[in-house]
């Protein structure tokens, strides 16, 4: 009787469920409301908080909020708020999740070496946010039976014991150690995006090619923990070259209308 009530409830689910298209006219099936997703986001970051230890350097602090501040401050939603925190930690990682929510580890600091660098990372994470990537990676783990609990915590009746499952669906499956990553469709996506974004935050899109370059150097050969997520290759970065020269007039515009340096202050 239990299964035939889950499977019940799961064809009802699946029936309600709604064809989008995402920023890039991709199709996209999303099962969940944005009210959903944000809450799942806003659980998973709140548990994010007391897991990890949290940077109380006010001068990494100040730089990355400005790096953030300004890439947010870039997005066409200007009503959303966005709280940023930075992981004490020696993990090369960003996240960002939906509800207006952005992890930054200190790791990252030593590869993405300056500002521009930097919003490349947080642009990208931003921007699976925005083509609602996490709702997509729920649905998919929902359809492919992962679980009803995924719906159970999206509708506040799952309970904090079911973290694991939907930290690891909203992309932070890497750092619980269960992962299921976004797809290379997805992160194509975010790399356009999150490119376009940045630049027309003031950002210098041409850090993309020495970003991911970087990365891929980044803790021998299976690279940073970002990476592990975030697959980076030789055509990943071809295709971020063609991408930076289509942005740069944004972030000339940017620039010409004048935009605040961000640093590390001594």
């Amino acid at each position: 009787m239990k299964k035939l009530l889950s499977a019940l409830a799961l064809l009802s689910l699946l029936g309600g469920c709604a064809t989008h298209q995402s920023p890039t006219g991709r199709g996209q099936t999303l099962l969940f409301s944005p009210a959903e997703m944000n809450q799942l986001g806003a659980a998973s970051f709140e548990e994010m908080k007391k897991q990890q230890k949290i940077s109380k350097d006010s001068k990494v602090n100040a730089y990355v909020g400005c790096v953030a501040n300004r890439v947010t401050a870039a997005l066409p939603d200007k009503s959303q708020r966005w709280e940023v925190v930075v992981f004490d930690s020696p993990q090369v990682n960003a996240f960002a999740l939906p509800g207006g929510h952005i992890g930054v580890y200190t790791g990252l600091l030593k590869v993405a070496e300056n500002q521009d660098q930097l919003a490349v990372v947080l642009g990208h994470e931003v921007a699976h946010v925005l083509a609602q990537h996490s709702n997509e990676q729920v649905s998919r783990a929902q359809m492919t039976g992962t679980g009803l609990q995924l719906a159970n915590v999206a509708l506040g009746a799952g309970g904090i014991a079911n973290r694991d499952l939907y930290m690891a669906a909203l992309g932070l499956g890497a750092l619980v150690g269960y992962i299921l990553p976004f797809g290379r469709e997805q992160e194509s996506e975010a790399d356009v995006m999150g490119l376009e974004l940045m630049a027309r935050a003031g950002f210098d899109p041409r850090a993309g090619t020495v970003l991911w370059q970087n990365m891929a150097k980044a803790g021998g050969a299976q690279g940073p923990e970002l990476l592990s997520t975030h697959p980076s290759h030789n055509t990943r970065i071809r295709d971020l070259a063609r991408l930076e020269q289509q942005v740069m007039p944004l972030y000339e515009a940017a620039r010409a209308s004048g935009v605040k340096t961000c640093q590390m202050t001594k």
